[in-house]
């Protein structure tokens, strides 16, 4: 396992909400993150559908680990800001979230997510972030 793995993983793995909702690291690269969270009744709403909050979540840690992923050593992130477009209703068995950065600056990096959801064979995108994620020395 390389070192940026190796950072990412320890800090996902620390996290207690991530273990809460089920979510997993699935795919580390630099500046590319993917977490996937399946299907439970224990992240769902009322009408049945993953619950904006757990959508929301992954996809805000995929972004900002994939902000991790190109930091300098000695440095963690937090997020700035986000924003979040949900485009149909969370409905699958499987959610892939996806963070990608767009521009990493010394401070600031920005970065773009989408959530996918897996129903049948079919993978269709429910939500859409756009994120700025803040460098900090730790």
């Amino acid at each position: 396992m390389n070192d940026m793995h190796e950072r990412i993983s320890l800090s996902f793995n620390a996290q207690g909400l991530m273990a809460t909702l089920g979510a997993e690291l699935v795919s580390v690269a630099e500046g590319e993150v993917h977490i996937a969270l399946p299907f439970s009744t224990h992240v769902a709403q009322q009408h049945g559908f993953v619950h904006a909050g757990a959508v929301t979540t992954i996809v805000d840690n995929a972004c900002g680990y994939a902000a991790l992923s190109m930091a300098p050593t000695g440095c963690e992130v937090v997020t700035a800001e986000f924003k979040v477009n949900f485009v149909r209703p969370a409905v699958g068995e499987r959610f892939l979230a996806i963070g990608k950065v767009v521009n990493a600056g010394k401070l600031l990096t920005v970065c773009t997510g989408e959530v996918r959801a897996l129903t049948g064979t079919e993978w269709k995108v429910v939500a859409i972030m756009q994120a700025t994620i803040a460098t900090v020395r730790s």
